[in-house]
């Protein structure tokens, strides 16, 4: 945190093509990531979008109000010299994916993730050649190795950056077939994050809603519409 402990010193902030991409600067100066490595955005369109959050700083600099810097740090300090790490550990969501593991009961619950899960999973084995099965219950039981190794290779060929956005797209929904779905347009990302919470919608629905819950869901679903956001600006 104490490299974000900065007051405002800037005037301007403007974006430079360079060789290896674009650089944001402060009055001249490079931006440069936590780990003091310069940051620099391989789009034009992501330049942007960290630059705007530079431009929309007033006193304090907090990085809360800037994702897609974050999510630039992220790659550049942490994605880049664990590539394969992070790779792998986002592909192990297969194995346990949330749309794969369905209620035996009530039947309402159970017809509600068949219908937003079913064509996920059926996307997948159409895209990739990937054909997770559903499970019913909680216990762990394996997929199949070759559609495990199909999704895999799709993690594993994502760069830095890419896999920085990909890595909340994931996490956040827990399926990594749903944070595939949402880099490829598969439906509209507010659909993709709804198909991601049937459980706890329909907990809400049964018990009524938390306000915890609700705003830390809030928070998950913002994070995710980012990262989805990120993603789109490395086209």
């Amino acid at each position: 945190m104490s490299d974000w402990a900065m007051k405002r010193f800037w005037t301007e902030v403007t974006v430079t093509p360079k060789d290896t991409g674009f650089v944001i600067e402060l009055d001249g100066r490079g931006v440069k990531t936590p780990a003091k490595a310069p940051l620099v955005a391989p789009t034009q369109a992501l330049a942007d979008l960290i630059a705007a959050e530079w431009r929309a700083q007033e006193g304090s600099v907090d990085p809360n109000t800037m994702p897609a810097t974050r999510m630039a740090n992220a790659a550049i300090d942490r994605v880049t010299v664990q590539h394969r790490e992070v790779a792998e550990m986002l592909a192990a969501y297969g194995d346990s994916d949330l749309t794969c593991y369905r209620a035996d009961y009530p039947e309402a619950l159970v017809a509600r993730q068949a219908a937003a899960w079913d064509p996920a999973l059926e996307w997948a084995a159409e895209t990739f050649g990937a054909r997770l099965a559903p499970r019913t219950g909680l216990m762990h039981d394996p997929q199949e190795d070759a559609a495990l190794a199909a999704l895999a290779a799709e993690v594993h060929a994502m760069d830095a950056f890419r896999l920085a956005a990909f890595h909340d797209l994931v996490s956040l929904t827990g399926s990594l077939v749903l944070g595939l779905a949402a880099t490829r347009d598969w439906r509209p990302a507010d659909a993709i994050w709804d198909a991601s919470r049937i459980d706890e919608t329909w907990q809400e629905e049964k018990w009524g809603e938390d306000e915890e819950a609700t705003r830390q869901s809030t928070l998950k679903r913002i994070d995710f519409l980012n990262a989805k956001r990120h993603w789109d600006a490395l086209d």
